[in-house]
């Protein structure tokens, strides 16, 4: 389900809950979510009024890159990712998105799993990209896709 600037403050909510080194602040969410040129979609469970994971993209002409997606700690493992996931990419696809990039710490095997699944591959790395909560920093795994 597409997500509004009006879902800012739960975006930001489970983006502090993702296990990133800084979390986004609901204004920030705001202001990607409003963005012509940015995709959110979310997902719910039975009667929530809260999503329970989301997944926002950039688009720029026929590319998309993956910005973040998160799904609540309690709800991993539950196929939220991965429903997730293929919503938005065939919503991106019907908007003619035809290449789509994203980055994986390494070492984050669930997500690796997730979007190798639907059929991401390994294009490159950036050593020291990611910062850590200790002040250590990841690599990046760049990945993409092409839907067309």
């Amino acid at each position: 389900m597409r997500l509004d600037a009006g879902r800012a403050r739960d975006v930001a909510t489970l983006h502090h809950q993702g296990g990133f080194a800084r979390g986004w602040e609901p204004a920030e969410c705001a202001a990607l979510i409003a963005d012509s040129a940015v995709s959110t979609d979310g997902v719910f469970s039975g009667g929530s009024s809260h999503p329970e994971g989301f997944v926002i993209s950039r688009k720029a002409a026929d590319e998309a890159e993956i910005l973040s997606i998160v799904v609540a700690p309690a709800r991993r493992r539950d196929g939220f990712g991965r429903a997730l996931l293929a919503s938005h990419l065939a919503r991106l696809a019907e908007e003619g998105v035809a290449h789509v990039f994203l980055e994986v710490e390494d070492g984050n095997l669930p997500a690796e799993r997730l979007y190798r699944h639907f059929g991401f591959r390994e294009v490159g790395r950036r050593k020291g990209y990611y910062p850590k909560p200790d002040g250590s920093r990841a690599t990046a795994i760049a990945m993409r896709l092409d839907l067309a």
